[in-house]
């Protein structure tokens, strides 16, 4: 079945969010983004406000939408929520020699992918793929209620990588040699290795040990 035009919009704008192909603090008008489209602004229109509910925009009539910058402090409250679940799931995983098993063979398969990404993909890309790696740790957790929990992270987490590899694009493979190394920590069935090591991760990543929001 094939997305609304309305539904579009809303995937598309959001995507350009994320990427940063619209970066925080721009404004930003309906026929700007229909043109883009090849759309007419009415399901533009319906998505600017569905974005505004989530947090993602702020409309000003007869002026634009404004793109909501990463707000200060939101990194930090972000991977507060993320450490907790995903050091969480781990421990239940490593608890599980059958599920561990099965997830670091999920795990290396996605190292794959990010080297590849890594050597020819976008930052967007690349987000995603990191996303999907921290993903299937907590979805071997199996708890649904933080499966769906850390979703609703999802494409703010993504929106807060991409701009830290736009920021410094080196740091791609830093990232993936992080990754392996939780991976590793699983394998060996090291919960307490596994947290801290995601901990020193993402606030690197992020640089929240600068004292950093963004």
């Amino acid at each position: 079945m094939q997305p609304s035009a309305s539904e579009l919009a809303y995937l598309t704008v959001k995507e350009m969010i994320v990427s940063g192909e619209l970066p925080g603090g721009e404004l930003v008008s309906e026929g700007d983004i229909a043109g883009r489209m090849d759309v007419s602004r009415t399901p533009v229109r319906e998505a600017f406000l569905r974005l505004q509910v989530e947090g993602w925009m702020r409309l000003y009539p007869k002026r634009g939408a404004l793109v909501v910058p990463i707000a200060p402090g939101e990194a930090e409250h972000i991977v507060s929520a993320r450490r907790l679940v995903e050091a969480g799931s781990a421990r239940e995983v490593v608890a599980d020699e059958r599920a561990r098993t099965e997830l670091v063979r999920q795990l290396r398969a996605s190292l794959i992918r990010q080297r590849e990404i890594a050597a020819t993909g976008t930052a967007a890309e690349f987000s995603a793929a990191d996303a999907d790696f921290h993903r299937l740790i907590v979805r071997a957790g199996g708890n649904p209620l933080l499966d769906a929990f850390y979703d609703s992270l999802r494409e703010r987490q993504r929106r807060m990588t991409t701009h830290s590899i736009s920021r410094d694009p080196g740091q791609i493979e830093q990232i993936v040699d992080d990754h392996a190394q939780l991976a590793g920590h699983i394998e060996a069935g090291d919960a307490d290795g596994f947290a801290s090591a995601v901990d020193s991760h993402m606030r690197r990543v992020h640089r929240l040990n600068e004292g950093s929001t963004s």
